[in-house]
């Protein structure tokens, strides 16, 4: 098959889980001796990141409008892009790039599937500019789709708006690849991050109003007296860095909290291993991937009933909690008291996300999906 992955970013900083999930897929289409092509825009790519990719084809576009990452446009390529393409995979909802291939689809009358991870509810600033997207092509955009792929079943009333029938959902979660985990140098982060020797829990991702860093601190704040340990925050700031440095100021918590900036590889690794559990406060998000990444380091995790994963209780792999500042604390007192049977429940966890979201398993469901589309499209009517 030649599939057309197309995300607005591959840079793990910009873009986020939706890249990575992008990166990780396109990389194991290609190992199955499929032709993938990724379509992105320029910003943030790295040689780095396209020696990642090898045996995947990477177009990026010029960045034309950094605030609304707006690609330079380039409707011929797109179009060549789509044409030479037997199926398109369009990541996340708003990109402006995801617009522009989906007017060639149209016009090509090409089969694509669309997964939003999550973006679907209109939610932080430019709402207004959100419901105008919508309104001109982002409902067609979902209702023509051949698929709809929701990361978790949680994800599938976030489709309900658009009018998508019950029949046009795929439910293919977020992968993980284990041996990015396996880097176990705790001394060597805390030493690298000013931290002491004191235990820490750990939150990563980016600091924004969704993915409730807020949340999770101030309910740190409240129990702050109530057990040694450190909070750490390791994500690239998305508006709410200033905001999180005045509570920590105010609750007089600068030697406890600790904001650490984006990490990766050996290092992210490393922090996964060394905390005592993972704390994902998200507001909203379907089957978060930094629930997987803790699962494959062996770390239990305290995520809220947002998070799209509330099997984590019934599989002894953490604990599930209401996404408020106390529900958070109520997690964070029970986790505290279980001390004794974190090890446990971070190993029962692994043994979950080994057994059913290594790209092994989750890749062969996008096979599946493609090959299912292309066949009833040649089908004789």
């Amino acid at each position: 098959m030649r599939i057309l992955n197309v995300n607005m970013s591959i840079d793990p900083v910009l873009g986020g889980g939706t890249a990575e999930r992008t990166v990780q897929m396109s990389r194991f289409l290609a190992s199955k001796g499929h032709q993938c092509t990724i379509l992105t825009l320029d910003k943030g790519v790295t040689q780095q990141r396209l020696a990642s990719l090898a045996g995947v084809t990477v177009v990026a576009l010029p960045c034309m409008v950094e605030r609304f990452y707006a690609p330079t446009p380039s409707l011929s390529k797109v179009m060549k892009l789509v044409k030479e393409s037997d199926i398109v995979h369009l990541m996340s909802h708003w990109p402006l790039l995801n617009a522009l291939v989906y007017v060639c689809i149209r016009l090509q009358k090409k089969p694509y599937v669309v997964c939003p991870a999550g973006s679907l509810p209109i939610f932080g600033r430019s709402k207004w500019l959100k419901k105008l997207f919508n309104f001109v092509v982002g409902r067609s955009m979902i209702r023509n789709a051949s698929k709809c792929i929701a990361c978790a079943p949680s994800e599938i009333a976030h489709f309900a708006p658009f009018g998508v029938v019950p029949d046009a959902f795929s439910i293919i979660s977020n992968g993980i690849r284990l041996e990015d985990y396996a880097a176990q140098d705790g001394a060597s982060f805390r030493r690298a991050n000013g931290l002491s020797d004191a235990p820490f829990i750990l939150f990563i991702g980016r600091l924004n109003e969704i993915k409730g860093p807020d949340l999770l601190l101030r309910a740190f704040c409240t129990i702050k007296d109530r057990c040694p340990h450190q909070l750490v925050f390791a994500g690239p700031d998305g508006g709410m860095l200033g905001r999180l440095r005045k509570i920590v100021e105010a609750e007089s918590l600068q030697g406890r909290v600790h904001f650490v900036g984006y990490i990766e590889g050996a290092q992210k690794s490393s922090a996964y291993h060394a905390a005592e559990f993972i704390a994902i406060p998200t507001r909203s998000e379907p089957l978060s991937i930094v629930l997987l990444e803790a699962g494959a380091s062996g770390a239990p995790v305290l995520i809220t009933d947002q998070c799209g994963f509330d099997d984590v209780e019934r599989i002894g792999g953490g604990v599930v909690v209401p996404a408020s500042e106390e529900g958070i604390k109520a997690g964070l007192l029970d986790l505290l008291s279980r001390s004794r049977d974190l090890k446990s429940m971070g190993q029962k966890l692994k043994q979950h996300v080994e057994r059913v979201f290594t790209w092994d398993a989750v890749g062969l469901k996008y096979l599946e999906l493609y090959g299912t589309i292309l066949r009833s499209r040649d089908a004789p009517t």
